[in-house]
């Protein structure tokens, strides 16, 4: 590891929140096997639900046969998270607001696939969901492991398997 990254992920680990938010957006955290602080999995689980919709969406209408099927699949499963996650959220009364947009990194690979058609959009869709889905299954899986807040915590470690499910799918598809 070059000395900087090195220097970049101590000073992450060590300093208040908002570096930590810092440090789990630019995957230090996963690197190093730190668990997300809640805020940040709460808005990550939002931003990587809301993109998966969205591409899915996109997938829908422009995909044929098994990535559509996969694509349909994904709206339904993720839909379904973002209602728990919402529901969760009110439930333990947690003061953390929802994203309303997709990050900017989600919107360019949004507008990417948006320029595609045929086989070229199915390829580069499928492509995004392996990369979105192994970050969801890392994401998931540290939170749920060692998560502060309970509730979060048990729904992370029982979303997990059904979002490595995901990227199993994903990957067939990539084959």
């Amino acid at each position: 590891m070059r000395p900087y990254i090195l220097a970049f992920a101590l000073a992450a680990a060590i300093t208040p929140a908002s570096a930590q938010s810092t440090a789990e957006e630019t995957g230090v955290n996963s690197a190093l096997g730190i668990p997300p602080e809640t805020v940040d999995f709460v808005r990550m689980a939002a931003q990587s639900d809301m993109f998966e919709i969205e591409s899915s969406k996109l997938a829908v209408e422009r995909a044929q046969g098994p990535v559509k099927a996969f694509a349909e699949k994904m709206v339904q499963d993720h839909q379904k998270t973002s209602a728990e996650l919402k529901q969760l959220l009110q439930n333990a009364k947690l003061d953390i607001e929802l994203p309303t947009a997709l990050s900017e990194d989600h919107q360019e690979a949004l507008q990417e696939l948006g320029k595609l058609q045929g086989a070229e959009f199915s390829e580069d869709y499928v492509d995004k969901q392996v990369d979105a889905h192994e970050d969801a299954v890392d994401l998931f899986k540290r939170y749920g492991e060692e998560g502060s807040n309970a509730d979060l915590k048990t729904w992370a470690a029982a979303t997990a398997p059904h979002l490595q499910q995901h990227l199993d799918m994903a990957r067939d598809l990539d084959e």
